[in-house]
């Protein structure tokens, strides 16, 4: 099963766009995703830009309407994201709870839908981009 643990800091939803790292805490998340990669476990991990450097894409009124962040009503903002492949939602947590965060920092752990989890009905409506062979567009 693969699953993705989002990582959303408190604070991230107000952070300026030229916002940098510090560098000991950068090591290790580097050194937590290196035990992912040697465990055979991930599959992707990037970090994302604040809010205040990205736009929304709303779609209320019957057309879409594209704004500027930062986005005053959000209370959260996802600063990055991993994917792992692991046999269970427990396993998932056991990793997300490994990972070296601050305490402002919270990590919401989903599971990402695949093709065998739907009707039959709903696989041949879903099917289309492959781009891995699988039946399922993944990105």
């Amino acid at each position: 099963m693969r699953f993705m643990l989002l990582m959303i800091p408190d604070g991230y939803e107000t952070a300026g766009p030229d916002l940098d790292l510090p560098v000991d805490a950068v090591e290790k998340m580097m050194a937590f995703n290196q035990s992912m990669a040697d465990a055979g476990i991930l599959r992707n991990a990037e970090g994302l830009h604040p809010p205040s450097a990205g736009k929304r894409v709303s779609f209320r009124g019957g057309g879409p309407l594209i704004t500027d962040g930062p986005f005053a009503e959000s209370k959260e903002a996802l600063g990055g994201f991993w994917i792992i492949e692991v046999a269970s939602l427990e396993d998932a947590a056991a990793w997300a709870a490994r990972c070296p965060a601050q305490e402002n920092e919270v990590i919401e752990v989903r599971r990402i839908q695949e093709m065998e989890d739907f009707s039959p009905e709903v696989q041949d409506a879903a099917r289309g981009l492959d781009l891995d062979g699988s039946g399922w567009s993944r990105a």
